[in-house]
């Protein structure tokens, strides 16, 4: 914040150095601008006040059975559109301003003039219009609003009258151009659908719901295919444990057969006599041989005999029946499981190879029933609509919808609307001062110079070794402050003549007004 004031400080003081040529530019400027400002010419602002009642007896009665003649919406699309370029000029032939104009160029200069001094006010609430022009003129300005007021007021009768045939007539048209487009997209629609048939979407289903719908059956119904096969697996291995369990029940329980019950101790009496002979004989004694040969015979017809007896036992079992007959159901689940995923998988298949066709089939069906649906409500639409333009145009010529009623005529004032001398004159004060502040500055920076050493230091870079101080002598000092009144008497003597200019000029409107 120092800085930026240090910087302020030293740029007030290098403008300071120039201050003379900033009151010389000062004076010029208020001079040339006050001068400008008393030569203007006075201007005289002509009005007049319109009451526009857009409010029917009908209108009430017929609320739904009849398009509203928008008697509002014309009167505001008149006030919007009254400053058009066919308004201006009949105003123009209307007030003889068309004499002045010697070739188009002036004609659209004149235009263009006359589009800037005219106003239009409204206030809705009220359907009040105020028209206002301003000119040097008095005479002219009146004449200009009066006939304003006249091309207001006839545009805006007559325009509901055209508009009203004009939107029968385009609606009679407009019917029968979309008669032969429902005509056609009708035909267009059936040709393709029976082009395409088998390709069509499902109700609400576009070919990727319908492709992704497919995939999650699949997946759906595979998983439910791991799960039965998973809980076969699992009964199995339960069957499986149940006869081990019971193998070994019959093996080392009471439950053992007589015919085994013999061959085991058969077989263990030869495996006695076995050891006895290896006692004495070698492996290759041909007794050693035969009973080895023997003792092979009993085991593999005790292997035989075994399992036929286990099963024996285990057909009798309950539990045994009730995981045959589950693994049964889970066999059939599953055979049926893979005829469903063998059709979701040729489904999903057939999907995929139609991925070009039916995305294609889908789109243009879309883009037919849309343009179908389209024509066919406008159709219906404009069906209705000229029912009730009958109905508008029978009610318009029974009753007038727009009545005006001048509420102020067109009158100019004595004295003049403008210009506003007075602010004018302050505005030029002001950017006079402005504008020779900003060439004080402009050749500060043009011609800067340094106040202190440290300024000189910062900016070059380089040590400065010493600096000699300005002494001031008695006759300078009088000089400076001789100087310093002479810029004051300047300015001050500035202000007296604003104060001047501004007074004659509040006489002359006091003058003006009495």
């Amino acid at each position: 914040m120092q800085e930026l004031l240090d910087q302020l400080i030293r740029y007030a003081r290098g403008m300071w150095r120039y201050r003379w040529m900033m009151m010389a530019v000062i004076w010029l400027v208020c001079i040339i601008g006050w001068a400008a400002v008393l030569r203007m010419p006075d201007v005289y602002q002509a009005s007049a006040r319109v009451h526009v009642d857009t409010q029917s007896m009908l209108r009430p009665l017929l609320r739904g059975l009849a398009v509203d003649s928008g008697a509002v919406e014309r009167v505001g699309l008149m006030t919007r559109t009254l400053l058009s370029n066919p308004n201006l000029e009949q105003l123009a032939r209307m007030t003889d301003l068309d004499l002045r104009a010697e070739n188009p160029q002036q004609m659209e200069d004149l235009i263009s003039g006359l589009r800037s001094k005219i106003t239009i006010e409204s206030t809705r609430n009220e359907n009040l219009y105020t028209i206002s022009y301003t000119d040097s003129d008095r005479n002219l300005a009146k004449r200009v609003v009066q006939s304003l007021l006249t091309i207001f007021v006839e545009n805006t009768l007559g325009q509901g009258r055209a508009d009203t045939d004009a939107a029968q007539d385009f609606i009679d048209e407009q019917i029968k151009q979309y008669e032969v487009r429902l005509r056609q997209a009708e035909d267009r629609l059936a040709e393709f659908k029976r082009e395409h048939v088998g390709m069509m979407p499902g109700e609400g289903q576009d070919y990727y719901k319908r492709l992704e719908s497919a995939l999650a059956e699949l997946q759906q119904a595979r998983l439910q295919l791991r799960e039965l096969e998973n809980r076969l697996a699992a009964q199995q291995r339960q069957l499986q444990d149940f006869q081990e369990q019971s193998s070994d029940f019959t093996l080392y329980g009471s439950g053992e057969s007589p015919e085994l019950a013999a061959l085991d101790g058969r077989i263990r009496s030869l495996e006695q006599q076995l050891d006895d002979l290896l006692l004495r004989y070698t492996d290759k004694h041909p007794d050693v041989i035969e009973i080895r040969t023997l003792i092979s015979k009993l085991e593999r017809e005790r292997a035989r005999i075994k399992p036929a007896a286990a099963d024996s036992g285990q057909q009798a079992n309950p539990v045994y029946q009730q995981l045959k007959i589950m693994i049964g159901e889970t066999e059939s689940q599953i055979a049926g499981l893979e005829v469903r995923v063998s059709e979701y998988e040729e489904r999903v298949a057939r999907l995929r190879e139609m991925i070009d066709t039916i995305p294609k089939v889908e789109a243009e069906l879309a883009r037919l029933n849309r343009d179908y649906n389209v024509n066919k409500a406008n159709y219906e639409e404009l069906l209705e609509r000229r029912e009730a333009a009958k109905l508008s145009k029978q009610a318009d010529i029974s009753a007038d919808d727009v009545k005006f009623r001048v509420v102020d005529p067109p009158r100019v004032p004595l004295e003049p609307s403008g210009p506003p001398r007075i602010m004018l004159m302050s505005i030029v004060l002001a950017g006079a001062f402005g504008i020779g502040g900003a060439l004080g500055f402009l050749i500060y920076q043009i011609r800067p110079t340094f106040e202190d050493a440290r300024l000189l230091k910062e900016l070059t870079g380089h040590p400065v070794f010493g600096s000699v101080c300005m002494v001031y002598t008695d006759e300078y000092l009088k000089k400076r402050r001789l100087a310093l009144a002479g810029l004051a008497v300047a300015t001050l003597g500035l202000l007296c003549v604003y104060g001047l200019v501004v007074t004659a000029e509040m006489l002359n409107l006091n003058l003006l007004r009495a």
